[in-house]
């Protein structure tokens, strides 16, 4: 049910047209909660069935105009609602921590070199929430809203933290594993 609330959460922010969703999905939002085009579409389509938002009135006929879209009262209601109630944290699931389990018991071939590669990803990541950090959070910027979407960031950085140091950890570890040449 996340998909509706991060679309609702948006559209608080800014309304906008279901484009414009996407483009902020793919810069913002998309970072801790993706979605495709047609999804976002697909739940616009339901929101305003709900009656939690509504197209803007277009200044020129519809046909070939791009909708934009705004929260109405119940979908602010429902934001809020969705906010305040508890839920719990979900198992994290991870591949790659199963195909490490599994190379213990049929063999490490290829892990070494997909273990290099995430740390690669993991570090050009952070380096982007890094920079997304500087860029748009500098001394000073201590709005509520800022403090909060900033929390939401340095999750980000936590986490890809977590991941290079981790990664580096293993790869250690698999430098020590009898048998082993450096790939």
């Amino acid at each position: 049910m996340s998909l509706p609330h991060a679309i609702l959460t948006a559209l608080v922010e800014k309304p906008s047209s279901g484009l414009e969703l996407t483009r902020r999905f793919d810069r913002s939002i998309g970072y801790f909660w993706s979605a495709t085009h047609q999804q976002i579409y697909r739940e616009l389509g339901k929101l305003e069935a709900e009656g939690f938002i509504r197209t803007l009135p277009s200044e020129q006929p519809a046909r070939g105009q791009k909708k934009s879209y705004e929260v109405l009262p119940t979908g602010r209601a429902e934001l809020a609602r969705w906010t305040a109630a508890s839920q719990d944290p979900k198992p994290h699931r991870d591949t790659l921590l199963l195909r490490m389990r599994a190379a213990a018991v049929v063999g490490t071939e290829g892990i070494e070199a997909d273990l290099r590669r995430h740390l690669d990803l993991h570090q050009r990541q952070l380096a982007e929430y890094e920079e997304i950090e500087k860029r748009d959070f500098p001394p000073g910027k201590d709005s509520s809203q800022d403090r909060l979407r900033h929390l939401v960031l340095r999750a980000g950085i936590d986490l890809e933290t977590f991941w290079t140091q981790w990664l580096t950890r293993a790869l250690e570890e698999f430098a020590e594993l009898p048998g082993h040449e450096t790939a």
